[in-house]
């Protein structure tokens, strides 16, 4: 039987050993930096859901607003950061592929996504999460006050009643402000678009840099008439701000929150586990706490203050014609109305 003198010698041994294991555990998981354009208040519950399913994988966000996540990538396009990009949107994705940034990928259960909401090619280049389009937000206490009437419509809003009422998002900066200018353009055809752009130009206070922003300031009382998109409205309604949701009739602009993986990432593997599981039920039913329609059919339920007929109401949208003529639709609006932008 051997003494506890004899013994002494394992105890800085036994000591040390959980300090080291933990340090290897450490240098074994992987971070993998995403960039985003999910709102800051979606980002935690998808990470936690994500990391609790795998561990070994930690995720780094440079969060913006799309068109800044957009440009900050075609930037770096000689010398690429990210290892992937997670919830911007598709017409966005579209541009990088164009480019050829990204790696295609058939995520575990693509059978499963919605044709319409994922990458035609296959494997895909890119997949949808979940769709997002236009809503208005109107402060029903500052327009009694002004005397305003409730718009309906797209047109309604170049009505004269609303000059220096209504704020919108710069679709050089923001996906939702993109997603209505492309949509109207294909619901109407780009002669009686530019024309509808020229009157409601009249009546806009100013374009900001968010997709958010617009509501958050309707809700506020600082400007009657906010155009956002619907998650953003229904966020500001329930937080109890003072605001009707208006879908306009004419039909909605939208887009795809939809992620791919960078085409030079040294991370693939752990890439493409975070694009397997963003495509997993699990991570659809997430989504669906936001947004009334998922890229996986059957997960998404009714959501307060969403039309039930939401996704009936979606205009046409050609994700490959919006990417091929993005940077002529943003030259041409620069041109016409960037003066009343927000500063940066």
């Amino acid at each position: 039987m051997k003494s506890r003198t004899g013994l002494r010698w394992l105890v800085p041994f036994l000591a040390a050993a959980p300090l080291a294991f933990a340090a290897t555990a450490q240098a074994q998981k992987t971070e993998l930096l995403v960039y985003t354009a999910l709102e800051t208040d979606q980002i935690k519950a998808y990470e936690d859901a994500f990391t609790k399913a795998h561990p070994n994988i930690g995720i780094k966000w440079v969060r913006d607003s799309t068109g800044v996540i957009t440009a900050k990538l075609l930037a770096e396009k000689a010398n690429p950061q990210a290892d992937l990009v997670v919830g911007v949107s598709a017409s966005s994705l579209a541009v990088f592929e164009n480019e050829g940034m990204l790696q295609p990928y058939a995520p575990k259960g693509l059978d499963k996504i919605s044709p319409a909401y994922r990458d035609p090619k296959n494997p895909p280049s890119w997949v949808g999460m979940d769709v997002y389009g236009s809503a208005i937000c109107f402060n029903t206490v500052e327009a009694a006050k002004l005397g305003l009437p409730k718009p309906q419509t797209w047109k309604d809003l170049t009505d004269p009643v609303y000059k220096g009422k209504i704020v919108m998002p710069n679709p050089a900066s923001s996906g939702t402000g993109y997603l209505d200018v492309a949509a109207w353009i294909q619901m109407w055809g780009e002669a009686e678009a530019w024309k509808y752009m020229d009157a409601l130009h009249q009546n806009i206070a100013q374009y900001q840099h968010s997709g958010s922003k617009p509501c958050r300031q309707a809700g506020a009382g600082e400007f009657p008439i906010g155009l956002t998109f619907e998650y953003r409205a229904v966020t500001t309604k329930k937080s109890g701000a003072p605001i009707d949701i208006i879908f306009p009739t004419e039909g909605l602009g939208w887009d795809l929150e939809s992620s791919g993986i960078m085409k030079n990432t040294k991370k693939l593997e752990a890439a493409r586990t975070l694009m397997d599981w963003l495509a997993t039920p699990q991570a659809m039913e997430l989504y669906a706490k936001n947004f009334a329609v998922v890229a996986m059919p059957g997960i998404a339920k009714p959501l307060d203050y969403v039309p039930a007929d939401y996704e009936k109401r979606l205009s046409k949208n050609d994700f490959a014609w919006s990417a091929k003529n993005r940077d002529k639709i943003l030259a041409e609006w620069t041109k016409r109305y960037d003066a009343k932008s927000e500063k940066k």
